[in-house]
């Protein structure tokens, strides 16, 4: 399917004043420095876009949790001095979202210029959904460009409110975003293998649904695969779960086995891990073999494998998928025509001591590799969610893939079938 509403291409720009919401929630370190600048890089061509053809540009955004209030932390000002390097010409800083200060900077606004507002969440109205906070962020403006499609599942001023009081497009970003991820899940190049990592069932119960219905593969890794080994009634330590998600796991288990009995559909759950007593770079780890034992056979012959071999200690936590279970999931990419992937399937922020994989972030590791055609094929990739494009990031990787979604919650939304108030409000092409 295409694109059904309005962006930047169908409407008249030339001289007006933009007002653009991005999604400029960028990490800082503790200097204030951008640590990675992945979703400004990929707002830059509809800025250039609006630019090139005469417009007073004002960008806004949020950053972080700041509580609808002032928080020095949250301040877009580094955001406005790398913006500023990436479009090679000044960004003007200013210092509210509302009232004078912006007032006055969208009226001293000329042709070509660019000014970003202070974070919109350092007023409540924002996440409210204010009708008035909205209006008053409209009149900076004459036409609203929507560009941030990490924030388009959320009914906030500057995503609905706002388009009630200007004509309301979609910038470039957004409808790439919204029509990869659709065409994906509507006619993906089968088979189509799903690997989705993370922590919580709960977050992503209606996307696992959706791809039990529509994959052939669905892979489950990261911490919410110790809910589903833990339903299963394999023990599994102090490894991190969440006992009200053990009902949605069964629930998720039930349906893939229904699908199983009725086609060719895998359901697949780690068979061993790799466990340490503790999260740090110096932690010893081992390998347990709870369902596979053949790298426990292997280890131990001719002597038959030890009972711990297959079982995770008390004071243990599974923090990495297992390399039979890594190699297996691995193996069924060799098939796929198509590969969605969403959650590292280990804790992968953990650095490493030899090298730049950590020690928890081997399984994460051979995803990789096995999407980016390192073992033959390469399938058609899609990935989304904050700690996986944190991961392929920081491995310098992100050209590898053929999209990288630069929104989580939303990209998990519009794979779960899902309306987004952000997309839905624009106005429609027909």
């Amino acid at each position: 399917m295409s694109f059904t509403k309005k962006t930047v291409r169908d409407i008249d720009l030339h001289g007006k004043k933009v007002l653009l919401r991005a999604d400029y929630n960028v990490p800082l370190d503790d200097h204030s420095k951008i640590t990675d600048d992945y979703r400004l890089q990929q707002s830059v061509p509809t800025l250039r876009f609006l630019l090139e053809r005469g417009v007073g540009l004002i960008v806004c955004s949020h950053l972080g949790r700041p509580d609808g209030k002032p928080d020095p932390k949250y301040s877009l000002m580094p955001v406005a001095k790398r913006l500023s390097e990436l479009l090679g010409r000044p960004v003007e800083f200013v210092p509210d979202c509302v009232g004078d200060r912006a007032r006055k900077a969208s009226e001293n606004l000329q042709p070509g210029q660019v000014v970003l507002l202070e974070n919109l969440r350092f007023h409540a109205e924002e996440e409210k959904n204010d009708p008035g906070f909205a209006k008053q962020l409209a009149e900076l403006a004459q036409i609203f460009v929507q560009d941030g499609f990490g924030v388009v599942h959320r009914a906030h001023a500057s995503t609905e409110a706002v388009t009630h009081f200007l004509p309301s497009v979609a910038g470039l970003l957004l409808e790439h975003e919204v029509d990869t991820i659709t065409n994906v899940m509507e006619k993906p190049e089968r088979p189509l293998v799903a690997v989705v990592g993370g922590a919580k069932i709960a977050d992503k119960i209606d996307v696992l649904k959706r791809f039990i219905d529509i994959a052939d593969v669905v892979a489950v890794g990261g911490a919410m695969a110790n809910t589903f080994l833990q339903a299963k009634g394999i023990h599994i330590g102090k490894s991190k779960t969440d006992a009200e998600d053990l009902p949605l796991a069964k629930q998720i288990m039930e349906l893939a086995a229904a699908k199983s009995r009725n086609g060719n559909f895998v359901f697949y759950l780690p068979q061993d891990g790799v466990v340490a007593s503790k999260v740090d770079r110096s932690a010893k780890t081992r390998i347990v073999d709870w369902s596979a034992h053949i790298i426990a056979e292997v280890e131990s012959y001719p002597k038959r494998p030890s009972h711990e071999t297959a079982v995770v200690h008390e004071d243990e936590m599974i923090l990495d998928t297992g390399p039979f279970s890594g190699a297996f999931i691995a193996g069924l990419l060799q098939l796929a025509g198509t590969v969605v992937w969403n959650g590292a399937l280990g804790v992968t922020e953990t650095p490493g001591l030899q090298g730049p994989v950590g020690p928890f972030a081997h399984g994460t590791e051979l995803l990789t590799e096995a999407m980016t055609g390192q073992f033959g094929n390469r399938p058609f990739s899609l990935v989304g969610g904050g700690d996986t494009v944190g991961y392929i990031e920081s491995r310098k990787l992100l050209g590898a893939f053929n999209h990288v979604s630069t929104g989580g919650g939303a990209s998990l939304e519009l794979m779960s079938g899902r309306k987004l108030p952000g997309v839905e409000a624009l106005e429609n092409k027909q």
